[in-house]
């Protein structure tokens, strides 16, 4: 058992040395019990129990605040000794064979509060019992792992573990390459190639900020951005395809508006896929967009020629096409 710096138990921890064949409070002598509830009566209102229930948490000085106010709002110090008084005179290991309901038990393997093997002997009583035995040091379910406590008790419940909802946003996605790149760097050589590519780079990212797009990849030639309003997308990619022409270059663009997964910085999914099928059909210096996007800008004064319908690669059905006049 891990050295505890509470400040009570410092002094006593009646969970410390299980001894359960013992028809005492869990093999705790009484007279520890009761040393046990005067550093808790003494301490009360700190944060009492804290680095035992939550040594995960114990540094976080705001967490610490809210123990504290947790602890003076739930009782008064005597109310606080009754409880723990009236806890030490509970034993039930002689009804956990009669349990006859579906139950799960869990149990952090260094639980610094209550041994672990308390956890392990109520599951090897308790008939068809779901005994698990999660990696961590605290006892109350909201710290540390808690997020593997709620899928345990998710799959337990309703027979599925979803695990915790992905981050999604909705966005339009603008993608855009150099049409022709590799002979372009071909023509040029490595290093007018490299300044051109410069240039081009330079020229992008000045239109994004414009338009108020945020870049989210860079491959060779090509950029993934992202847009809150589509209007803005569709003419941010209208000043990149005119802008790279005074660099004697021709860009393709395509964009798709929908709900993409935020992963850190990048956005992923089906929407970003989407995306870059729209782009790849993009003929040089042409805009296609989706016809999500098309719908979205109607009054913004952009106009669209219908460029049919398309099979997009790994997407079901078929999607139809615009070019941005």
């Amino acid at each position: 058992m891990p050295a505890s710096t509470s400040p009570y138990a410092q002094e006593v921890h009646p969970f410390s040395k299980p001894n359960l064949d013992k028809s005492d409070t869990w093999g705790t002598a009484r007279e520890t019990w009761n040393a046990f509830l005067d550093a808790v009566v003494r301490n009360w209102g700190g944060t009492i129990g804290l680095d035992e229930r939550a040594p995960s948490l114990a540094g976080d000085a705001q967490f610490r605040d809210w123990w504290a106010r947790f602890v003076r709002q739930s009782a008064s110090p005597s109310a606080g000794r009754a409880i723990w008084s009236m806890i030490a005179d509970i034993d039930v290991r002689h009804v956990l064979p009669a349990i006859r309901v579906p139950t799960l038990i869990i149990h952090n393997t260094d639980d610094r509060n209550v041994p672990v093997e308390h956890g392990r002997y109520m599951a090897e009583r308790i008939p068809g019992a779901k005994y698990v035995e999660l990696p961590g040091i605290d006892h109350i379910p909201y710290a540390g792992n808690s997020d593997m406590i709620l899928d345990e008790i998710e799959e337990f419940l309703t027979g599925v573990r979803r695990g915790p909802e992905p981050d999604r946003v909705l966005a339009t996605v603008l993608f855009t390459d150099i049409v022709d790149a590799t002979r372009k760097a071909v023509e040029l050589g490595d290093r007018r190639w490299r300044d051109l590519l410069e240039a081009h780079h330079a020229l992008v990212r000045e239109r994004l900020v414009q338009f108020r797009g945020r870049e989210i990849d860079t491959a060779g030639d090509g950029f993934l951005a992202a847009f809150d309003g589509p209007a803005r997308g569709v003419r941010a990619a209208r000043a990149i395809v005119d802008g790279v022409k005074r660099l004697g270059l021709e860009v393709r663009a395509g964009l798709h508006t929908g709900e993409c997964e935020v992963s850190g910085s990048k956005l992923t999914g089906v929407a970003v896929h989407i995306g870059a099928r729209i782009a790849a059909l993009a003929k040089g210096g042409e805009i296609l967009v989706s016809n999500t996007v098309k719908d979205l800008v109607a009054g913004s004064g952009l106009m669209f020629d219908d460029r049919g319908l398309h099979t997009l690669k790994g997407v079901p059905g078929e999607s139809r096409l615009f070019a941005v006049k």
